[in-house]
């Protein structure tokens, strides 16, 4: 390979770039942890990989003597997939019973296919990923806003560890405005001082959730509480 090849892969990796850049925008736009930077590298790796996978022809090596090369461009893409899934481990996190990060793992995924599908040159193939990758993270998201807004709820209660009275409301509590509840966890903190309880709530709305955070806010033995809508 010289310089006078470079020209050729020029394309792939500005499409690449732009690519990247589409999606890793909304992803910034939500405030994810893998933005527009991290996206754009995402793509530009894979087509990079990809272009260099496809044109081995041009690599710097000398095959031995009556040896047949075959390239297989599938191996690299295989090999970039399976990598990309350790970055998009590091995006996926578990706060209590909720995990958080899906949706940004798989728009790494689909980025790094994206990529590849510029580095093999099937630049409309590449393109019209893009758009459906933007139609599904973007028009399907304002499609859900205006469903009704309902969430599942992980929540946790804290409550002091002799105040029978608070736990009892506690529970009535939930029973009034979350109707549905699983997963259940207790344990002790604060050296036994306190009881901390933990527990998915079945969807609820924000009116739901204003209500049961109201209710919890009243119980005087009720020292602490985080109830956290799922949103990926």
């Amino acid at each position: 390979m010289t310089f006078n090849d470079i020209p050729g892969f020029v394309a792939p990796l500005f499409a690449a770039v732009l690519a990247g850049g589409a999606i890793g925008l909304e992803r910034e736009w939500r405030g994810r942890a893998a933005g527009l930077r991290t996206h754009i590298l995402v793509c530009l790796a894979s087509a990079l990989l990809m272009e260099v996978a496809v044109m081995q022809g041009l690599w710097r090596f000398l095959p031995l003597s009556g040896a047949d090369i075959v390239s297989d461009p599938a191996r690299m893409a295989h090999g970039v997939l399976t990598g990309i899934g350790f970055l998009c481990a590091g995006v996926i996190f578990r706060s209590g019973f909720s995990i958080h990060g899906l949706t940004t793992a798989a728009s790494l995924w689909i980025t790094a296919a994206i990529g590849l599908v510029f580095g093999a040159g099937l630049y409309g193939l590449g393109a019209l990923a893009t758009a459906l990758t933007g139609v599904v993270l973007v028009t399907l998201r304002l499609v859900s806003a205006r469903l009704p807004q309902t969430s599942v709820v992980d929540a946790s209660v804290e409550w002091l560890r002799d105040d029978r009275i608070a736990e009892t409301q506690i529970v009535a509590a939930l029973a009034d405005v979350a109707h549905r509840r699983s997963a259940e966890q207790h344990e002790l903190i604060e050296g036994g001082a306190r009881v901390r309880m933990r527990l998915r709530l079945g969807k609820m709305s924000r009116d739901d959730l204003a209500e049961l955070a109201q209710r919890l806010r009243a119980i005087p033995g009720v020292v602490g509480y985080d109830l956290n809508p799922r949103d990926d």
